[in-house]
């Protein structure tokens, strides 16, 4: 599947370069009818990255989510600073179709997986951004803040028994680069839990990278910097993507 990203801030949408929030571009582009136009251009699913409540979670843009979420044609996922069941369950009653939780499924497993069981391992995807070492992927927290001592084979080993299918795993190194994903990480780890929906992020640049992330294996991939900067239409992605 081909999934818009929009990454929220301020109530402006903007990029962050590998996380970094002193390395931010601001777009001037209404998030409301971007989002529409995807979804006019045939994408069935939306992806939204609230940076503020990823840093605090105090701020959330809530209201604005709220906005989109009542205005989108499709299905809508979001998450940043998720820090519990209230948040969650604010989120649902709004429209949101997943939740997206980060840095609480490294810190705070069984509690997430408690969240799971409350609301259906359906109506969440775990975003999992990662820092390699030596070739070893170690999950970041925190708004990509923190590195922590916990890989990614590691938190999927938690959540693999509740079900959860939906597992965003970005490449750190290669977000907002623009020089192309990790593919050797989404291969190693579709063909590993080919029963997961790995979805790709971070590096898009091109349509030839589309191609490559779906020889890699994975299932999905979210498209963010390079659909706001032009460099090719969500038609055109669609397709470079089996069963788009």
């Amino acid at each position: 599947m081909i999934i818009p990203a929009l990454d929220l801030s301020g109530g402006h949408v903007v990029r962050l370069q590998q996380g970094d929030y002193a390395r931010k571009t601001i777009f001037n582009i209404d998030p409301i009818s971007r989002i529409a136009n995807h979804a006019k251009a045939g994408a069935k699913y939306i992806h939204l990255v609230d940076l503020d409540g990823a840093k605090d979670p105090t701020r959330r843009q809530h209201s604005l989510i709220k906005q989109i979420v009542k205005s989108c044609p499709v299905p809508v996922e979001t998450g940043g600073g998720i820090r519990s069941a209230f948040d969650i369950r604010n989120l649902l009653d709004i429209g949101v179709d997943r939740v997206v939780v980060g840095s609480m499924a490294v810190s705070h497993p069984e509690l997430v997986r408690g969240w799971v069981q409350k609301f259906g391992a359906n109506r969440f995807t775990l975003a999992l951004d990662v820092r390699l070492t030596d070739g070893i992927p170690y999950v970041a927290t925190h708004g990509w803040l923190k590195t922590s001592n916990t890989t990614l084979d590691m938190v999927l080993r938690h959540f693999l028994p509740y079900d959860i299918e939906h597992i965003l795993v970005t490449d750190i190194s290669r977000d907002g680069m623009m020089k192309g994903a990790n593919n050797s990480l989404y291969a190693v780890f579709s063909k590993k839990y080919p029963q997961l929906d790995i979805i790709a992020s971070g590096g898009i640049s091109s349509l030839d990278d589309i191609k490559a992330v779906a020889e890699a294996g994975a299932k999905s991939v979210v498209l963010g910097r390079a659909l706001l900067e032009g460099r090719f239409t969500v038609e055109e992605a669609l397709k470079c993507w089996p069963d788009a």
